[in-house]
């Protein structure tokens, strides 16, 4: 099973308040326990909001809009991508993650959807496409 796993913004986040050194030592140390166990297949930072933007979808109709967002609460700072057995597991290691923000922080893990779940609706098609596509982007 893989899962997202999101580091929710903060105020201090949005802000751009960079992490301590203890933090970055603690969290390197986290991420090679992760590598070691097989489950970390990808994970980074994110800037804040204020140097992104948003693409709202209208029909045909496209609108960029700006950062910052004004939601904090609903904005991700950081994220993994983790091939776990299941979700027991996910909350397991989430429970071992040093707080990753200076005070109080959350984690949301989110399972991705797999071929399988879309079983009703795939064509051969479709599931060879999506083989290629996968096969290109492990090239890189």
């Amino acid at each position: 099973m893989r899962v997202m796993v999101m580091v929710k913004a903060t105020k201090d986040s949005e802000v751009g308040v960079m992490p301590t050194v203890e933090l970055f030592e603690a969290m390197g140390k986290f991420n090679e326990e992760l590598v070691k166990a097989g489950i970390m297949l990808a994970g980074d930072g994110l800037k804040p909001s204020s140097q992104g933007k948003r693409v709202a979808f209208d029909g045909a109709d496209r609108l960029v809009i700006d950062g910052p967002f004004t939601e904090t609460k609903e904005l991700v700072a950081g994220y993994w991508l983790w091939q776990v057995k299941d979700m027991d597991e996910a909350v397991a290691w989430v429970k071992r993650c040093p707080n990753p923000m200076p005070g109080p922080s959350e984690i949301e893990i989110r399972p991705l959807y797999e071929m399988e779940d879309f079983a009703d609706v795939l064509t051969s098609e479709i599931v060879d496409q999506h083989e290629r596509l996968r096969e290109q982007m492990a090239k890189r």
